[in-house]
């Protein structure tokens, strides 16, 4: 069996002189505790020294990667492929299904090969001859300092770090907009209050306060561009019958200065949202299909990035955002919140106040599984975000839509299953207790009805006419029978 060792200064070979010692992996670490002990189960057949660091590097990149680099496939066609019948045995499993499908080589990867690679590890210095250990540290060195700034440079979580800037900058620039425009509004109110009342969107405001300055210009101003036709005229009316105090022109050109920033940082927005669009789309797809662009990236940002947020189960991706009030309830043992950032989704905002917890529950479980798609698959299309939506579209219809019955087609059956029952006891009243003539015949008749529901408790008891007849000749036998015995109870007693 060959041994593929991977250093810092270069790619080690080495022959595996006893292989009956590897089926003791438990103990296998006392055959190297010393180099004699070591070169008698191992030894050295050949070492490929790197040129420099940067060669050192690529290899290095290669093997983190999985890939068979170019200066190992030269040293496995040299070395490896002379003896083809032998084994080659590997650290990574992935590496050695790459080296079988391009050079045909039998590779193994086993608990006893990992052990055997830490023994190796361990006696580096005296089974790899004629490199001094100076030179290996030093090597050593500078493949991690190359291979730390690699990482850095081409780290995949930088594009995360783009999306968690530019919401937050989204953030700060809505706040910073807000209290632009409360204040072009406060200031230019001293002057013009009435055209607050008339224009409400704020942008619109900023852009005819520039466009106009003094109130007296209105008359002659044209702001078409800016406002419908039927504003336009109520700013004109407002403007002649304005109680607004006078101001100096250098009062209306900072006013107008200031409107000129918020127009800019306005425009600025609409182009950061854009751009975070476009970022989110390709960063995370089914995401953004899920729950949209600015919920997605706030949960990005919430969590640091893309692969923290992916590592986070369901039950937190539903409540992030809401800490504050998850542990005030934890302590003060009140319920616990149902949303956090999730809230602000289309699929919650527009179910009613009952669903919104149900639906912000499954949406959590189909979004953690889309951001793990995203984060750890190798696709980038968005189908996966586009099923599962229209699963929870669905589920949605069917919350909403609970407790409507339908009219037409199969509604009927449902309709007929669903008749209404009134389930209350109404007692009738029984005639029987009017007669103060014993009714024996009564009873006997209830009790032979009970006991033909107790043997057939499946058939109503219905009895013949016969029956009744034959009860009601009884009855008048009995009755006739009672008389006679009255009659005579009289004549004794006379």
């Amino acid at each position: 069996m060959l041994v593929l060792f991977e250093t810092a200064a270069g790619y080690a070979i080495f022959k595996v002189l006893n292989e009956s010692k590897l089926q003791q992996v438990d103990c296998l670490y006392k055959e190297f505790e010393t180099p004699e002990k070591a070169n008698k189960i191992v030894k050295l057949k050949h070492f490929e020294k790197f040129q420099d660091t940067t060669e050192a590097l690529a290899a290095a990149t290669a093997l983190v990667e999985g890939k068979l680099g170019k200066s190992l496939k030269k040293v496995l066609k040299k070395v490896v492929a002379k003896e083809a019948h032998e084994q080659l045995a590997i650290s990574d499993a992935k590496l050695g299904g790459v080296i079988k499908e391009k050079l045909d080589l039998s590779c193994v990867h086993s608990p006893a090969v990992a052990e055997l690679m830490r023994c190796i590890r361990g006696q580096m210095e005296s089974l790899i001859t004629g490199l001094p250990p100076r030179e290996m540290s030093a090597m050593s060195l500078g493949l991690a300092h190359s291979l730390s700034r690699y990482k850095l440079k081409f780290s995949p979580d930088k594009v995360d770090t783009m999306i968690v800037q530019a919401i937050s900058l989204l953030d700060d620039l809505d706040k910073e907009l807000n209290n632009y425009i409360m204040r072009c509004r406060e200031w230019y109110g001293w002057h013009f209050p009435e055209l607050g009342k008339v224009i409400t969107d704020n942008l619109a405001y900023c852009k005819s306060v520039r466009k106009i300055g003094d109130r007296t210009n209105v008359a002659g101003s044209d702001l078409s561009d800016i406002l419908p036709e039927e504003i336009e005229v109520e700013v004109k009316l407002a403007a002649e019958i304005s109680m607004g105090t006078e101001v100096s022109e250098e009062d209306i050109g900072n006013i107008r200065h200031l409107c000129d920033q918020v127009v800019e940082i306005s425009e600025y927005r609409a182009q950061l949202y854009d751009y975070l669009k476009n970022r989110m789309m390709a960063i995370a797809p089914n995401l953004t299909v899920m729950v949209g662009e600015l919920v997605g990236a706030r949960l990005i940002s919430h969590a640091g990035s893309l692969l923290n947020l992916a590592k986070h189960p369901a039950s937190t991706v539903q409540i992030l955002g809401a800490e504050k009030a998850l542990f005030r309830a934890l302590k003060t043992r009140k319920d616990t919140p149902k949303y956090g950032l999730i809230y602000h989704a289309s699929l919650v905002g527009q179910t009613t106040a009952k669903n919104k917890g149900k639906i912000s529950r499954m949406l959590a479980a189909k979004a953690a599984l889309a951001i793990r798609y995203d984060a750890l698959g190798e696709d980038t299309n968005a189908e996966m975000g586009a099923e599962n939506r229209a699963k929870l579209e669905a589920r949605l219809r069917q919350l909403e839509d609970k407790g409507i019955r339908r009219i037409s087609g199969t509604g009927k059956a449902m309709a007929k299953a669903d008749k209404y029952q009134h389930k209350s006891e109404v007692r009738i009243y029984d005639p029987s207790g009017d007669s103060t003539i014993p009714s024996t015949s009564k009873k006997r008749k209830f009790e032979e009805v009970e006991e033909e529901d107790a043997t057939e408790p499946t058939t109503p008891a219905v009895k013949p006419k016969k029956a009744k007849q034959e009860l009601a000749i009884e009855d008048e036998e009995r009755k006739a029978e009672i008389h006679q015995n009255y009659k005579t109870s009289e004549e004794l007693g006379s």
